[in-house]
């Protein structure tokens, strides 16, 4: 028998936060990407995205992470570092051009808060990071002129939205043109 989530088993959703959580098997596929692209000693990113950063299974990829989260419920996990996106750079002096891949998936899709993530993003990125992030395909534009990522085959499941979001990277990977089963399409 398959192990439940921890985190999902843990942290509910918070929609006072606009925190929507993905399904089971998207963070078990993200967690896998992430793990499977990371190269030894690399440093990861995690944008507004505990569930991933909380799922992670390699020790060493954990050691080498941040989160960068509002939600202080979760300032108790090691990588902790205090972020509002409404003060995209406060705090963020020591992570200048210091990450190598960083995954996004802000609480709001509108293009004033991608473009403060885009700030972040663009801060904290070494020159040539992987940068995988989430939102509405309607999106898509914009989010190649603020940080040149283009959408994936493969969507994510995020049971308690209404909406479809893509998956969007600035790189090339085989598991990411494949289609998500849990979804269909």
């Amino acid at each position: 028998m398959k192990k439940k989530n921890l985190f999902l088993a843990k942290k509910a959703e918070d929609s006072t936060l606009n925190q929507y959580w993905f399904s089971e098997q998207t963070i078990e596929f993200l967690v896998d990407h992430i793990e499977s692209i990371y190269q030894n000693g690399q440093k990861i990113a995690f944008l507004s995205t505990p569930s991933i950063y909380c799922s992670l299974k390699n020790q060493e990829v954990k050691q080498n992470s941040a989160l960068f989260e509002f939600d202080l419920k979760l300032n108790k996990e090691k990588g902790f570092v205090f972020y509002d996106f409404n003060k995209p750079l406060e705090g963020l002096e020591q992570f200048k051009n210091y990450f190598d891949i960083i995954l996004i998936d802000p609480p709001f899709i509108t293009e004033e808060v991608w473009g403060k993530y885009a700030q972040t993003i663009n801060y904290i990125k070494k020159e040539d990071a992987k940068i995988l992030c989430c939102s509405i395909k309607e999106n898509a534009k914009m989010l190649y002129e603020l940080v040149k990522v283009v959408p994936q085959q493969y969507k994510p499941s995020i049971p308690h939205l209404i909406y479809q979001y893509d998956f969007y990277c600035n790189y090339e990977h085989e598991i990411l043109k494949k289609v998500n089963d849990e979804i269909g399409f």
